[in-house]
């Protein structure tokens, strides 16, 4: 494999995450690499990009899911031969599907999430909505700094899971949760969209407290579109 240098890198900034970093790679790939080289190191690329490795992860899994790319035990992720039915620009149609991915995903929300937040409103614990209460104070703490509540958001969702009393659904909360986190990243900066959901949050823990079934599904419906509307508007 020829030598990378550090001139074929430029580093990322912050707000970049690992979209950038993908097609950096990419770039890399399509034009010093050939099939059956190996990509530099996680530990090599991340200090490179001035990036955290998990970004240098979910770059190469990206990469991997093109088909550019394959990891092979013992020998590090390996540049593939491109099939001829390859696209010239494969990370943008990636892309592409990534919205429709998003798309999916909130649309699996609305199915999941409605009756998860009835079910908090009946068996919720007093701990349990003192906690609820405790993460809308730290999500508003947050937002007022300045910061997106990104880690508050989604532990607001969780804690709702638990509270539901189906301890299988929390996997499942945690992997939408983990699948949407970029997602969230950006929405979350976009003007009105905390204060937005903060609201949608509120009124959801409103309901749950009075144990109001139907108002609580209700609510987290609304949150849910509400987050719809945000995000499908919204340029990635």
């Amino acid at each position: 494999m020829p030598a990378p240098v550090k001139s074929d890198f430029e580093v990322v900034r912050r707000n970049k995450v690992y979209e950038e970093v993908a097609k950096q790679i990419e770039r890399l790939i399509l034009k010093k690499l050939k099939p059956g080289d190996k990509l530099p190191s996680e530990r090599e690329l991340a200090e490179l990009l001035q990036v955290s490795r998990s970004s240098i992860r979910d770059a190469i899994r990206g990469l991997e899911l093109l088909g550019l790319v394959e990891p092979r035990q013992g020998a590090g992720t390996i540049v593939r031969e491109r099939s001829s039915e390859s696209p010239v620009n494969p990370f943008a149609n990636a892309l592409k599907r990534r919205q429709g991915l998003v798309t999916e995903l909130l649309d699996f929300r609305k199915m999941l999430e409605p009756p998860l937040a009835a079910r908090a409103a009946a068996n919720a614990s007093a701990e349990e909505i003192s906690e609820m209460e405790d993460i809308l104070q730290r999500q508003e703490e947050t937002q007022n700094r300045g910061d997106a509540a990104i880690a508050e958001d989604a532990e607001f969702h969780y804690t709702i899971a638990l509270a539901s009393g189906n301890s299988v659904v929390l996997k499942v909360i945690d992997t939408l949760m983990d699948l949407l986190r970029d997602t969230r990243e950006h929405s979350l900066q976009v003007e009105g969209r905390a204060q937005k959901s903060l609201a949608g949050h509120r009124r959801i823990l409103a309901a749950i407290k009075r144990h109001d079934a139907e108002a609580a599904k209700s609510a987290m419906r609304r949150h849910i579109e509400d987050v719809e509307e945000i995000v499908l508007n919204t340029k990635f």
